[in-house]
């Protein structure tokens, strides 16, 4: 009888309900991608993650195993032949962690939050930003990637590598740097799409009588904060891998790293410009509205006074008193008008002078 996995509570360590049931689901489903590098170069062959450990503990190379949103089943598999830490897998699987550097003895673990832009109408409350997760085991034999979400997918990054043998020499680490390369840099498309996104905001709110409304910009501005969330909190890790000097990384691996540390600096700069400028376009968004409800109440009252005029004379005259000279005139009637419109004219053609109508 089919049921969902159960939560993960250790390597190898899996409680379960005799009154839940579930549908044991192989951990080859959640992997992308397990290949074996020795000198620089791919192993040929297939490996599960247990044979391409043993081969490259044999050979003195590492495994690079990528995952997509295991569950704690498979996460717990993957975890008892590679021995990590058990904190640290329930990271894994939770998926919801900050952008953070953990160290659990050799076994180095950094999660890096992933972003992509969705398009959408300017004018639409809708999605913009779409985030995952991406959480790396990295120690002298093994790369370990589980990835969370659709997006950001690192085939290509895997692919460049393999075609660059002399930086996959460098171990693990040149791994773990060419993956945050690949997240900054999709930080970096995200961030010019949204500035197209800003720019056309900012031409609609300064253009007269644009549909754009507060609610469009609101929207926007959230998703900058979820951006600056995601991107954010990832500068203290990379100061740590380019500075700190006990991890076990190579120095020619820390000099990449602070180009991908300088390029996070200029994004996260960039981020916090948007916030400034939609908190402006939202100023003046209702500093417009406010301009065009003057102008409104100007137009309702210019013609209120306008239709004053003729409904004063006529509840004058409309009063039937015995005694009224004005009544009995030949000419009462066409003055009366001749007056009310001389009247309006004369406030019609103030108004307009004065551009309240």
């Amino acid at each position: 009888m089919p049921s969902l996995p159960l939560p993960f509570h250790g390597p190898g360590k899996v409680r379960r309900s005799a009154s839940v049931p579930y549908i044991r689901v192989p951990t080859a489903r959640a992997i992308v991608d397990c290949a074996v590098y020795v000198d620089g170069e791919r192993l040929p062959g297939r490996f599960t993650h247990q044979s391409a450990l043993s081969a490259a503990r044999e050979r003195g190379g590492f495994v690079w195993l990528g995952l997509h949103d295991p569950d704690a089943r498979q996460m717990a598999e993957v975890a008892e032949t590679f021995g990590l830490h058990a904190l640290a897998v329930e990271d894994a699987v939770q998926a919801h962690q900050r952008p953070k550097l953990e160290r659990y003895d050799r076994t180095l673990v950094v999660v890096m939050r992933t972003v992509a832009y969705r398009e959408h109408e300017i004018h639409s409350v809708s999605e913009i930003v779409e985030t995952g997760e991406l959480l790396i085991f990295i120690a002298p034999d093994f790369v370990i990637a589980v990835r969370h979400g659709e997006h950001s997918p690192l085939a290509v990054v895997r692919r460049q590598l393999e075609s660059d043998p002399g930086r996959l020499r460098l171990g693990p680490g040149s791994v773990l740097h060419a993956i945050a390369d690949h997240v900054v840099d999709s930080y970096i498309e995200v961030v010019q799409s949204v500035e197209f996104d800003v720019d056309a905001m900012e031409e609609e709110i300064f253009t007269p009588r644009s549909p754009i409304t507060v609610e469009a910009i609101y929207q926007l501005k959230r998703e900058v904060v979820e951006l600056r969330r995601a991107v954010n909190p990832l500068a203290l890790p990379l100061y740590s891998l380019v500075h700190n000097t006990d991890l076990p990384l190579d120095a020619e691996i820390r000099r990449y790293f602070r180009d991908v540390a300088d390029h996070h600096t200029a994004v996260a700069e960039r981020i916090s410009d948007f916030d400034d400028a939609l908190s402006s376009l939202i100023n003046a968004a209702l500093a417009k509205i406010t301009v065009q409800q003057n102008t409104d109440m100007r137009k309702i009252s210019a013609w209120v006074a306008v239709a004053a005029v003729p409904t004063m004379i006529a509840g004058i005259y409309g009063m039937n008193f015995e005694h009224m000279p004005e009544l009995k005139t030949t000419w009462g009637y066409p003055v009366i008008w001749l007056v009310i419109i001389t009247i309006c004219g004369s406030l019609l053609a103030l108004f307009r002078r004065n551009n309240w109508l």
